[in-house]
């Protein structure tokens, strides 16, 4: 059954949600981080995704008390992205309770930083961010688009031990069209044993539906939690309470 993970977005400490990670487009939400976090939790999901958007911008972690806040006050797994560029702000990520990080931008820019990481914290606990546009992945919030073409980049890691994967399409983050559901297929396709977690454009219990289909093992999804057009209760009862 494909694992269900929801997702947090993060600027000044509150929930807010981009649209293809356009900042100019930032819509924020009238709850904390902490009570959504304890709300997910109540339906039953064991994972949440934190993003720290501050953090993805000035290239450093920013957020980390609304991460201690949570993993203070919850029992939730979390995998914390968005800034995560030196040896400082790693150690304060795993600090402050999270379970997973994500990183992508690293993994382009400081190679031999990012294989440290993995050699020092266990490739278990890193999830390697692949932020495609065209092929291409981004980084630094997506405001820089590499050289990277997305299949060798997670060839890449894949080789050096990595199988959590983290792909957020960029053109469907946040338009609540639906998922890159054949992006994905070329994906698994390629690397049949990969843990890999869409991300980007979830509108409707449909799409987790058809990422399941096809045998996608995860999915995040934000947006259309707070849009209303995704029932948490409804997700808890269909995906969580059969494996209970």
């Amino acid at each position: 059954m494909i694992e269900l993970i929801p997702a947090i977005d993060i600027i000044d400490g509150k929930c807010v949600r981009l649209t293809r990670g356009d900042y100019s487009s930032k819509k924020s939400y009238d709850v904390s981080p902490l009570e959504v976090a304890k709300r997910i939790e109540d339906y039953g999901f064991e994972r949440l995704h934190v993003v720290d958007l501050d953090g993805a911008k000035s290239k450093r972690v920013v957020n980390i008390g609304v991460l201690k806040e949570i993993t203070a006050q919850t029992r939730l797994r979390i995998d914390f992205g968005g800034g995560v560029k030196s040896e400082e702000d790693i150690k304060a990520v795993f600090e402050n309770g999270a379970s997973f990080v994500t990183v992508g931008s690293v993994a382009i820019t400081d190679p031999s930083l990012f294989d440290s990481w993995i050699d020092t914290y266990g490739a278990a606990k890193i999830i390697l961010g692949a932020d495609v546009s065209n092929g291409y992945i981004c980084i630094n919030g997506w405001k820089e688009k590499s050289e990277m073409l997305l299949m060798p980049y997670v060839e890449k890691y894949y080789n050096a031990g990595l199988r959590n994967v983290l792909c957020t399409d960029i053109s469907r983050d946040g338009m609540l069209q639906g998922t890159s559901v054949e992006l994905y297929r070329q994906i698994m396709a390629r690397f049949p044993d990969l843990h890999l977690i869409a991300s980007g454009g979830v509108s409707s219990e449909a799409d987790i539906c058809k990422l399941e289909q096809y045998g996608i093992p995860a999915v995040v999804f934000g947006k259309a939690i707070y849009e209303g057009r995704i029932s948490l209760s409804d997700l808890a009862r269909k995906y969580i309470d059969k494996n209970k």
